[in-house]
């Protein structure tokens, strides 16, 4: 059994998640990406667990093997999806399968490594949200689920607290090194440019700002 502290990271192979997930492992974390994809990347401490997170039973089952195999102190919700829509073209599919992924795959990754949680009385949870969970046009199914994820955090933070579990999220606003951000806003694009003067620092985020912002590393 590993003596490093051990993270889960979903959405870890790219993008903010392989920003955070490279964080950790520098930090001395033992670090599992559960994403759709394993990681392009290597590390003696990765571990790399392909999984549709959009899919309930595939989660749950990855989800307890990895509780099974190590003690999990760190829960960091990552991955995410747009699924862009004028209203009048919002699926009702779109809804349901970003409810599983931003919601119900976070309550089922926590509820398998809650007990070890409780039973260390230690344990840090951080859920990735988003700016657009205040409204944002064509988001509707990103936006709603997004905003669940707040209410989510806060009720969790109170009923975990008293075990020496903390809870918290972090809401970024675009950030221009993430597949997910370049599916929707071209590199160079006029679109791009005046998003980056709507910012008061005047640059678009880097997945390194969200990272920071969603620091784990002090352990106690």
């Amino acid at each position: 059994m590993s003596e490093r502290p051990i993270a889960i990271v979903t959405g870890g192979s790219a993008g903010i998640g392989e920003t955070i997930s490279r964080r950790l492992l520098d930090a001395g974390y033992e670090v599992a990406s559960l994403a759709r994809r394993k990681p392009q990347w290597s590390h003696p401490a990765l571990h790399g667990i392909e999984v549709d997170l959009t899919d309930a039973k595939a989660t749950e089952q990855a989800a307890a093997a990895v509780a099974a195999q190590f003690p999990v102190s760190t829960v960091i919700h990552n991955a995410g999806a747009i699924r862009a829509s004028l209203l009048p073209d919002v699926q009702l599919k779109d809804l349901h399968d970003l409810t599983q992924l931003h919601l119900g795959a976070a309550l089922l990754i926590v509820q398998a490594v809650l007990p070890g949680m409780r039973q260390r009385k230690f344990g840090r949870i951080v859920l990735i949200s988003s700016r657009a969970a205040l409204g944002l046009q064509t988001r509707t199914a990103y936006a709603a689920t997004k905003a669940g994820m707040v209410g989510m955090a806060r009720t969790w933070a109170l009923e975990l607290a008293p075990a020496g579990i903390t809870v918290n999220v972090v809401a970024p606003g675009p950030i221009a090194d993430t597949e997910m951000f370049r599916a929707v806003i071209p590199a160079g694009s006029e679109r791009e440019t005046a998003l980056a003067k709507s910012i008061p620092v005047g640059r678009l985020g880097r997945g390194e700002d969200v990272a920071r912002a969603g620091d784990v590393l002090r352990r106690s």
